[in-house]
């Protein structure tokens, strides 16, 4: 054997891999003719442009090319105003491909062809582009950590399916993105297509799966220079009616006002809204909160929600508290009720600058104003009424300074203050925030430091700091990964002002090991398993407030159903110190093993399930939970889905906080059930217009046999068991949500919706474990109704000053 033949096949291993980790480059096509987007590619002009091909796959079999019958070809031309991309998806059985009609932003069960960009090709932020085969929009911003399809864009897409596959034709204005100065521009650059059917995706540029790290691995977009784009100047006005049928007294509400985004330049917009509407949101899930701590819930007004994932770095930001509850408390004399007392503060104005310099700084400044709110309050002699300050006039700030460098890393400065007029409390929460990776993106250390510090009247006489700092160590790359956390938070942060943070005043170790396929197996299209461990011990006293051990496998079978099982040990008796309401007091937490499934069939198929049970098992006599959540869906047709769930949840023997009598902090022993239904429907007419039906039952009781008292070691003394003096602390609680909704996408981001919703709720503290007369309590005199239009219509200015 000769030495040349010897190391010939170590040759051409370097040079696979080589080419495995080259950038994949397309030359964008200037055009001066009008394109009209129509799905048919008739303009000659495309003839021209080169053609982007050979497509790879992403998962579940990664690296493997797209098979000839099914190529995609995809060119890309582009004038002062925006690209154009045409994409065509050959397949040689079209009569097969999947096309649910969805709303925006849902993927539905379809075929898809997307476009990722990132104007600064620095492998941090993507701006994905999505049209499924039925004609159905939806859009991103994208980072390592989320893909925010909360965020809209404004722009064009047509699709036209053919005898060969379907094609995709797209307009993407320059003010949908955001791009350096430079007269000639490089941007990173992904196409992406699904064939859902075989719940397969492939990209232009091949993403590594060994690597931990996508948005790095596109490829280049060169050829665009000189480009002049137009102002970016859009305005969104506004107007809504609303009837409202609440407490048996009806009302008529007639609001208007008015969105403003406007690009300072190529990088940086800043969006306004002034007199703001959310009356059409969606309600919040709400339920029986026994514990020591708030409900969270999710964020649903479209200005929090669109384009924020600068304005999370740091978590810092918990947008419910703009607009949320009022923080004062009312005094009252002996004389005197409430009889008005709003739930909710309105929101005056708030606006939101965002962007990113040449050199990878990312700026985000928010800021939003709060109106006074008042209580009324009634003279029970006099008949009398006054008004009662409950929130001041707030000013909430957040600024994010997020400077990127080496390809996946980044240093963010984040600020976050809470104004309130008069003797309020005040706050400000300051953080530092890393994510370093290496350059191959193989290994990460992350990591913060925050300090807060809390005024709770003028002059800072009863002010309070605290801070957090963690540090975690990733292996981001390869079958093995593994994950090492330290973390430790003061007594006195708090960043509840402007965010949310449940516990504090404790340290915290944590690890994970994992192992995944990266590719199929002839049992698994996907596999993983995970074995994690925390502990977690208060800093006074050194007491463990959490211990466990996690295993859990998940994997995609080979017709892509989904399975899950997962084992919970706390193998130690573990202390709470929130439960007991008291700065300094605890509770115990007896050790427990808990065990849970998870099926999830193929979506693809027209009927599927999800069916979920869990159980836990506490170190105490029948202290036990048992849960079984079930979910089955059928799609009709392409344009009807129905999807059910119900969630069945049981604790039995289960103990916690009561209330307090004198000095002593009562506990007492509970059954508690949980039953909740919900029903949901849509019917498309067409990819831009359709009806959505959401209905919700929650029903959720605790009754009680026996109280304690909490000793000062965390365990308890038996109090009584005295229906009556147990019974009083019972708790009923059912709720119906209905929402009923049309809307209408007339123009690009101009819409008509209509809402009709109803809600009722019956609190009581007399147990009824009778499913129907628990309804008929509900419905018999509390069902609330409130019926709205609302208009919004899209004003591009460039296209007022051309009729001018």
């Amino acid at each position: 054997m000769t030495r040349f033949s010897a190391i010939l096949p170590f040759l051409l291993l370097l040079f696979c891999l080589k080419m495995a980790g080259q950038k994949k480059s397309l030359q964008a096509v200037s055009v001066t003719e009008n394109i009209t987007i129509n799905g048919k590619l008739d303009e000659t002009v495309w003839n021209s442009a080169p053609i982007a091909t050979d497509f790879v796959m992403f998962e579940p079999d990664n690296g493997k090319p797209l098979d000839h019958s099914k190529r995609t070809e995809v060119r890309i031309l582009y004038d002062n105003k925006a690209i154009y991309v045409a994409a065509v998806m050959y397949d040689d059985e079209p009569q097969k491909m999947l096309r649910e009609i969805t709303e925006r932003d849902d993927f539905g069960t379809s075929e898809h062809f997307g476009i990722f960009i990132n104007g600064f090709n620095d492998g941090q932020q993507d701006y994905r582009f999505f049209v499924s085969a039925a004609g159905v929009q939806m859009d991103a911003l994208a980072t390592e950590a989320t893909e925010d399809f909360s965020w809209n864009a404004i722009w064009e897409s047509s699709v036209k399916v053919t005898d060969f596959g379907w094609v995709v034709e797209m307009r993407i204005p320059y003010a949908a993105l955001r791009f350096s100065p430079e007269a000639k521009q490089t941007w990173g650059l992904n196409f992406f297509r699904e064939l859902r059917r075989y719940r397969q995706k492939y990209t232009w540029n091949r993403v590594n799966t060994q690597i931990g790290a996508f948005i790095p691995q596109a490829g280049i977009l060169e050829g665009i220079e000189n480009i002049k784009p137009p102002t970016r100047l859009f305005l969104i006005p506004y107007a809504s009616y609303y009837y409202d049928y609440t407490d048996h007294e009806a009302g008529n509400t007639f609001k208007a006002g008015l969105d403003i985004k406007y690009g300072i330049n190529d990088s940086f917009t800043l969006d306004a809204i002034l007199v703001p509407d959310f009356g059409q949101t969606k309600f919040d899930n709400v339920v029986l909160n026994l514990t020591p701590f708030e409900q969270q819930f999710n964020e649903n007004r479209p200005f929090f929600t669109e384009g924020t994932d600068i304005f999370n770095k740091g978590s810092l930001l918990y947008s419910r508290r703009i607009g949320g509850p009022p923080v004062a408390d009312v005094v009252l004399s002996p004389d005197e009720e409430i009889i008005e007392s709003p739930n909710s503060v309105d929101l005056l104005n708030a606006l939101k600058l965002s962007g990113r310099t040449k050199g990878g700084l990312g700026i985000g400044v928010l800021n939003a104003v709060t109106e006074r709110t008042f209580a009324k309050i009634r003279n029970t002699v006099t008949q009398e009424t006054r008004e009662a300050l409950v929130s001041p006039l707030v000013n909430y700030n957040l600024l994010v300074l997020d400077q990127r460098f080496g390809g996946n890393s980044s240093v963010s400065l984040v600020n976050a203050n809470t104004f309130r007029e008069g003797n309020f409390r005040d706050a400000n929460v300051s953080a530092l925030v890393w994510d370093l990776n290496t350059k191959a993106n193989t290994y990460k250390l992350a990591g913060d430091f925050k300090y807060s510090t809390i005024n709770e009247t003028v002059g800072f006489e009863n002010g309070y700091d605290g801070f957090k700092t963690a540090v975690n160590f990733i292996k981001t790359h390869g079958n093995h990964r593994y994950d090492l956390l330290a973390k430790y938070i003061s007594k006195d942060y708090d960043i509840n002002d402007m965010g949310i943070a449940f516990i504090n005043n404790y340290y915290n170790f944590y690890a994970n090991y994992n192992y995944r396929i990266l590719n199929p197996t002839k049992t698994f299209n996907s596999f993983r398993f995970d074995l994690s461990s925390s502990i977690e011990f208060q800093n006074q006293t050194g007491k463990v407030q959490d211990y466990y051990w996690i295993a859990s496998t998940n994997f995609n079978s080979k017709k892509n159903d989904y399975w899950n099982a997962s084992i919970n040990v706390h193998p130690i008796t573990s202390y709470d110190f929130y439960q007991p309401r008291v700065d300094g007091r605890y509770s115990y937490n007896p050790r427990t093993a808990s065990f849970s499934t998870l099926f999830s069939s193929n979506y693809n198929r027209k009927f599927a399930i999800d069916v979920n049970p869990y159980v836990s098992f506490a170190d105490e006599q029948d202290r036990n939970v048992f849960e079984f959540y079930v979910s089955p869906r059928y799609r009709i047709n392409d344009r009807v889905l129905l999807v059910l769930s119900g969630d069945y949840i049981f604790h039995t023997n289960d103990r916690g906080f009561v209330d307090f009598d004198g000095t002593d902090i009562l506990f007492g022993e509970r059954d508690r059930k949980t039953v909740t239904a919900e029903l949901s429907g849509r019917y498309s007419i067409n990819n831009r217009m359709t009806f959505n039906l959401t209905a919700r039952y929650y029903w959720s009781y605790a009754e009680y046999d026996e109280l304690f008292t909490l000793r000062n070691d965390g365990f308890l003394n038996y109090l009584t068991n005295n229906p009556a003096t147990v019974s009083p602390y019972d708790e009923n609680l059912n709720l119906w949500n209905f929402d009923l909704t049309y809307s209408w996408w007339f123009a690009p981001a101009s819409q008509i919706s209509v809402l009709y919703r109803n809600n009722a709720l019956d609190y009581r503290t007399a147990i009824e474990n009778n499913l129907g007369r628990n309804v008929d309590n509900l419905f018999s005199n509390n069902l609330n109704s409130v019926f709205s239009i609302s208009v919004r219509y899209f004003i591009d200015y460039n296209s007022l000053r051309r009729k001018s």
